[in-house]
């Protein structure tokens, strides 16, 4: 008999690891501090801290790119809220909208951020699904190598990546582009490119392609307004709304 309770308890643990989500998934849970609107309960704990924006780069000049949005969501009720990501032109540079599991640490050079990438996690999804609806703009900032983009139309763009570091990575976005594919603890990744706009909502469903068979300790989503905003590339006027994520198994 206590050979059975103890594997029934394996199992049922093992079936909470698989089924893992994340704190505030749903978006509905927003704090500010200050001006700087931040995706997660005023005093949050560690554990509660799971999102973060690129707001913290510019509570100097009292601008948020990513908001909560309390009237457009997908799934209306008493408390429900989404995410609304903007690109926008600031005085020196272009700010991509953006939303991600991690940290935001400081702002570097006002040209970049540094930030912890990723969150823990141990599960093994098959797809991360939710709903979104983009309205992009016309490219108007563009750098190298990008600058024919200048014109087109934007794109958005919604990844999961899942890895086996030992711990979560410190990242300066100035410091040259950090390319999933390339880093030897990538166990799973999939991406969604948002070409082009929608008239409201869409669910989406990305599949999650395994490399490798091993736990991941590590979970990254990152959500942009505009895909290649990283290099400074976008349109100061694309808005991508997201709601309502969640892990399939």
């Amino acid at each position: 008999m206590k050979k059975v309770l103890i594997i029934l308890l394996t199992i049922c643990v093992c079936a909470v690891v698989n089924a893992q989500q994340l704190y505030n998934m749903s978006l509905d849970v927003w704090s500010q501090q200050g001006r700087t609107w931040n995706p997660y309960p005023k005093d949050a704990g560690k554990e509660q801290r799971v999102w973060d924006s690129a707001n913290g780069a510019m509570k100097v000049l009292g601008v948020n790119t990513t908001t909560p949005e309390y009237e457009h969501v997908a799934v209306p009720g008493p408390g429900k809220a989404a995410a609304k990501i903007v690109s926008r032109k600031i005085t020196w540079t272009f700010a991509p909208g953006s939303l991600y599991t991690g940290q935001f640490i400081r702002l570097v050079n006002f040209s970049g951020i540094e930030m912890d990438s990723g969150t823990p996690f141990k599960g093994r999804p098959k797809s991360l699904s939710g709903y979104y609806h983009y309205i992009p703009g016309v490219i108007d900032n563009a750098k190298e190598p990008y600058l024919s983009k200048k014109g087109k139309t934007d794109s958005g763009q919604i990844e999961v990546a899942l890895y086996d570091w030992p711990k979560a990575q410190r990242l300066v976005t100035t410091e040259g582009h950090f390319d999933p594919e390339a880093d030897p603890h990538l166990v799973g990744r999939g991406v969604l490119v948002l070409s082009q706009g929608t008239d409201g909502y869409v669910h989406f469903e990305i599949p999650i392609e395994y490399k490798k068979d091993a736990t991941p300790t590590f979970v990254g989503v990152n959500i942009l307004s505009s895909a290649l905003g990283e290099y400074f590339t976008g349109s100061s006027k694309s808005i991508l709304y997201i709601d309502e994520l969640q892990f399939n198994y």
